[in-house]
């Protein structure tokens, strides 16, 4: 039986021992961060205001430390810069009218993530459907899908919160449906703007453009994001991993015969942590695609398909509210798997 004394000696190691490992984390959490964002690990810092900027809840970690033209710049600087910024155009795509009503729909399966690759085979099926609460709130990729009477549906683009956390009601950009632009952020139709947008006939446009040239090509479905992953036929990101760090993706191709490509990376899970821009690239391209371009990802990414959502959103609360999806209308109820 242990004396007073002893027990005395012993509450006092273990209070040295608390107080130590007490100063350890509040030393770790002063310097980390100043490691990160002011330190020589230039990929470190790229990977973690990557993952920071890419999460709704936590853009405030980079932005207290870096400003924003220093995260513009790292965002930019792991993937070249868009072909079509640079006045190089979207070759169009002759893949003619024969279109299949037909769905397929594949596991994806990489080192440290899971995730469903669709391939919709008629491209003029394709529309951009969106919250009926806007701006006040957005709505589930499901419930979008749904009120729409689609076949399938992934989510969209990127959106601000209004009054509080989760209510995805302002889009980031424009929206365009059915040909009628039905938002636009700017004010203006001349911006150019990072895009996901389909022509009448069914081709995808990825890259920069404004409202204005978007008209001249006939779009009837697209919204606004980035950044473009392939354009014509070539990957954008050649050095690093895309600079956005690892998180749950979204991503929309096209390949050269007009079959469009729906695909989402879960993340945040030990099943599936997540991915990076060029895992979603190299993916694309492995399935074919000639176009392709990353969607709002994160807490958003979800793939609905027959009346199910068959991904694993990372949203403790299942899925997150936005304020736009890319769905899947078919003229008929053809094959679906």
């Amino acid at each position: 039986m242990e004396s007073k004394k002893e027990v005395k000696k012993n509450r006092f190691l273990w209070g040295r021992l608390a107080l130590f490992l007490l100063f350890q984390a509040v030393l770790f959490s002063i310097t980390f961060p100043l490691l990160v964002f002011y330190g020589p690990f230039d990929n470190v810092k790229a990977m973690v205001v990557g993952m920071s900027i890419n999460s709704s809840k936590f853009q405030f970690v980079a932005r207290t430390f870096l400003p924003e033209e220093e995260i513009v710049e790292i965002l930019k600087s792991s993937y070249a810069v868009d072909p079509t910024a640079r006045g190089e155009k979207v070759r169009r795509l002759e893949f003619g009218e024969n279109h299949s009503d037909r769905i397929e729909v594949f596991d994806i399966q990489g080192k440290d993530f899971k995730g469903k690759m669709m391939v919709i085979y008629d491209p003029t099926s394709i529309e951009v459907g969106y919250s009926e609460k806007m701006p006040v709130s957005g709505e589930t990729t499901s419930s979008i899908a749904r009120r729409n009477n689609a076949v399938a549906a992934i989510n969209g683009g990127g959106f601000t919160d209004n009054g509080w956390v989760g209510t995805g009601g302002s889009p980031m950009g424009y929206i365009i449906h059915k040909g009628e632009v039905i938002y636009n952020q700017s004010g203006s139709e001349k911006v150019r703007m990072d895009t996901a947008a389909f022509t009448e006939d069914g081709m995808l446009i990825v890259g920069m453009h404004s409202i204005e040239e978007l008209k001249k090509y006939n779009v009837k479905e697209g919204i606004s994001f980035g950044p473009p992953l392939v354009v014509n036929g070539k990957p954008t990101i050649t050095t690093g991993d895309g600079g956005w760090g690892i998180a749950p993706r979204t991503a929309i191709g096209q390949r050269k015969n007009g079959e469009v490509l729906f695909l989402v990376v879960d993340g945040r899970s030990i099943e599936s942590v997540g991915a990076t821009l060029k895992d979603v690239q190299d993916i694309l391209i492995k399935y074919g695609a000639v176009n392709a371009v990353n969607l709002d990802g994160g807490s958003s990414t979800t793939m609905f398909f027959n009346g199910e959502v068959i991904n694993k959103p990372a949203d403790r609360l299942g899925e997150r509210k936005i304020p736009t999806a890319f769905i899947v209308v078919p003229k008929s109820r053809g094959d679906f798997e």
